[in-house]
């Protein structure tokens, strides 16, 4: 598959990526790729200054602070109709960005590079593999999917699927979105192995505790819009168990002789209100499905785009 690289735009998040940058659009440059966007999120060092003497295009952020919304901002300034996403931090090599766009030129709309079986020894501690890990199966369950690396940074996508993304997230959660965005679109997804290097000179950003927590409750949350079923019924099902164990609770006092009367309402309003909830996300199961399968046939019907 020939890749016409004057179509493709590189494009490289950046926040206090001295050390690496330079050596990072110099590669790309010298394999052909012309069009290089570095967004830089207002580094304290040099990063924007060492990318546009390399020859890329270096913007500074506008749009609050954070990965997610760096890349939020730059949907506005790609042009080329293929994209090809990358830390700016060393850890992904230039010399996979072939196998990272062929797919594209085949049909595909978006690909993902997957880092956790290929990864060099060092990248990953045990710790971050697993959180990985737990995380992929997460969104397997609350998505319906398994895409094997949703948290990777190396990424391609085509400009016209891009349009069909609606993001928010500001923040590492940027990549679970995006896995949401496309799973909800429909959209045809190609994961490829990719190389993972230790990160070479640049301290990490990402806080495994904290920044883990957010993605797990971001899985979640994103799954209200595609898996309200799963959305609802984790809420319905946590308020169940409660008022099943107050009720246990009541009902052995009741056998000790002990009423606690306001605790039996309770425990049959949390009961009742559990289930409700749940059923209330089989029916948004059910919408989503109808839409699912609407907008599938519109999609059918819509005539093919002519050829560039």
């Amino acid at each position: 598959m020939v890749i016409n690289k004057d179509e493709v735009c590189i494009f490289i998040p950046t926040l206090n990526e001295a050390p690496t940058i330079g050596s990072l659009v110099r590669s790309f440059k010298d394999a052909g790729y012309q069009n290089i966007l570095v967004l830089d999120g207002n580094s304290s060092d040099k990063t924007a200054e060492i990318a546009e003497g390399e020859g890329a295009s270096a913007i500074l952020q506008k749009r609050g602070k954070g990965k997610g919304n760096a890349i939020i901002e730059a949907f506005e300034y790609l042009k080329q109709p293929y994209v090809l996403m990358l830390d700016g931090d060393g850890t992904y090599v230039p010399e996979d960005a072939e196998k990272m766009l062929e797919p594209l030129f085949e049909g595909y709309d978006h690909v993902i590079g997957n880092r956790l079986d290929t990864y060099e020894p060092g990248a990953l501690s045990r710790m971050n593999h697993f959180g990985n890990q737990v995380i992929n199966y997460l969104f397997k369950v609350a998505h319906g999917t398994y895409l094997y690396d949703i948290l990777s940074g190396y990424r391609a996508f085509t400009l016209e699927s891009l349009k069909n993304l609606h993001l928010k997230e500001g923040g590492f959660e940027i990549e679970t979105e995006i896995s949401a965005e496309i799973v909800r679109n429909d959209q045809k997804i190609k994961i490829v192995d990719v190389q993972y290097k230790e990160r070479p000179g640049t301290k990490t950003k990402l806080r495994p505790l904290r920044d883990g927590g957010k993605i797990i409750a971001a899985v979640w949350r994103l799954a209200k819009i595609s898996n309200p079923i799963f959305y609802f019924g984790v809420i319905g099902i946590v308020i169940s168990i409660i008022g099943v164990i107050l009720g246990a609770y009541v009902a052995i006092d009741w056998l000790k002789g002990i009423t606690h009367t306001e605790l039996a309402i309770l425990t049959v309003l949390m009961v009742l209100i559990g289930f409700q909830i749940f059923m209330f996300g089989v029916i948004a199961d059910m919408l989503v499905s109808f839409n699912r399968e609407l907008r599938m046939e519109i999609q059918r019907l819509r005539p093919p785009n002519p050829p560039r």
